[in-house]
């Protein structure tokens, strides 16, 4: 497996009778060269010594927040920052709770909430279990985060019961990192280390009266997804975020705004120190001139109304103006019709290096769907063209088109 030679692989090892093919895994990849290192959790220390794991990965195993007779500490925020790549296998539905829901009580979650690579988990539990609603949506939250859910297998299980919860086995984990780590969607890990990355997401809404508001059907999931990819990256990244019902990503830096005017304030203060932008936000293009104090009511014999609008600043047009040498900064386009024609206008006009164009006319695109279509179109003249998606392969094919740009 030469893909992993010289990969840096965290390995979280939880408690269940699973734990002793961690064993295996850690020795499968030690012999592919990646360079391994385990945080196990109280309880899985029950199912396989920590001496065994340490022995077969050449590093100490790591369980709590200090170490030795003097307080150490171990960081977790610096072996978040160490590894291409976390895998917690096997993941107990109690630690698989705990990561979905942010409850932070070991080394290991602390570690998972800090981590800024690709994080990877391994189910192993019995059937019913596994079945149950609350790890179902624990399991769906965790992949709505950008991780990746490795689903148990089938077969006979510790409690004597056949079904879905065995945890994948350790030569098909490895076979599965080897090709994530193959696949170019998937190279861009440390790709963007250490930059600065500003990315705007969601709708703005804007107010007519304290109740109502002219906004958009924008749910902010593909902004999400980008700011999910570029942390996976390596970026520190900035998501200032319009109203949306979706959590910040882990190991995103979140600003919530409201309005047009909130999200252009925000930003001009972000960019600055930015070495990229990404302007995923559906920003509304005016706002009522003068909204209303209080709720605006229904008059006897007044059948319609009138609010006047004005036009709101073009956050995207007007940093592009600001935009230093070496800034790199990328749009979107959504567009009806004379789609790339559009698409290259806004690119020009708001000094982009890159606009991302989706359109509505595309089944599966646009605003509201958990897929997209999309067409990447470069201030050099190059165009690319992608089949429907999911967001967070979308997010990932972006991020790898910044790379290349950005490293040439």
């Amino acid at each position: 497996m030469t893909s992993l030679k010289g990969k840096k692989v965290l390995l979280g090892v939880s408690g269940s009778i699973a734990a002793y093919k961690s064993a295996f895994l850690i020795r499968l990849l030690v012999k592919s060269e990646a360079e391994v290192r385990v945080i196990i959790t109280a309880s899985a220390s029950d199912f396989i010594p920590p001496l065994t794991l340490a022995t077969l990965s050449k590093n100490p195993v790591l369980s709590s927040f200090t170490y030795g007779d003097k307080g150490e500490w171990n960081n977790h925020v610096e072996l978040g920052l160490w590894a291409d790549l976390m895998l917690v296998a096997p993941a107990s539905a109690h630690t698989l709770s705990k990561c979905a829901n942010g409850i932070c009580s070991d080394l290991l979650t602390a570690i998972y909430l800090s981590a800024r690579c690709p994080v990877w988990f391994a189910p192993a539990m019995d059937l019913d279990m596994y079945a149950h609603p609350s790890t179902r949506d624990n399991l769906r939250k965790l992949e709505e985060y950008g991780n990746r859910i490795v689903e148990a297998r089938e077969g006979e299980l510790a409690s004597g019961l056949s079904g879905q919860g065995r945890m994948a086995e350790p030569e098909e984990l490895v076979e599965e990192l080897s090709r994530f780590f193959e696949n170019d969607l998937d190279s861009n890990v440390g790709g963007l280390a250490g930059k600065n990355v500003m990315v705007t997401a969601g709708p703005t809404y804007e107010a007519i009266d304290p109740v109502r508001f002219v906004g958009n059907h924008s749910t902010g999931k593909m902004g999400y997804a980008i700011a999910r990819a570029l942390c996976a990256a390596g970026a520190n990244v900035t998501l200032i975020s319009g109203p949306t019902a979706l959590d910040i990503p882990p190991g995103v830096r979140g600003i919530k705004v409201t309005s047009a005017m909130e999200m252009h304030r925000e930003s001009l203060n972000v960019f600055s120190e930015t070495d990229i932008a990404v302007f995923s936000a559906a920003v509304s293009d005016f706002r009522p001139k003068n909204p209303k104090g209080q709720k605006i009511k229904k008059e006897p014999g007044v059948e319609d109304i009138s609010v006047e609008m004005v036009k709101n600043p073009d956050i995207a047009a007007e940093l592009g103006a600001l935009k230093k040498a070496g800034q790199f900064t990328v749009g979107f386009a959504l567009e009806t019709h004379d789609e790339e024609q559009n698409a290259g206008r806004k690119l020009e006009n708001k000094n982009l290096d890159m606009i991302v164009l989706n359109s509505l006319n595309e089944k599966g695109a646009g605003f509201g769907h958990d897929t997209n279509r999309v067409k990447f179109i470069f201030r050099n003249g190059e165009r690319m063209a992608f089949e429907l998606k999911s967001k967070d392969e979308v997010a990932r094919d972006i991020v790898s088109a910044i790379i290349r740009q950005t490293h040439v």
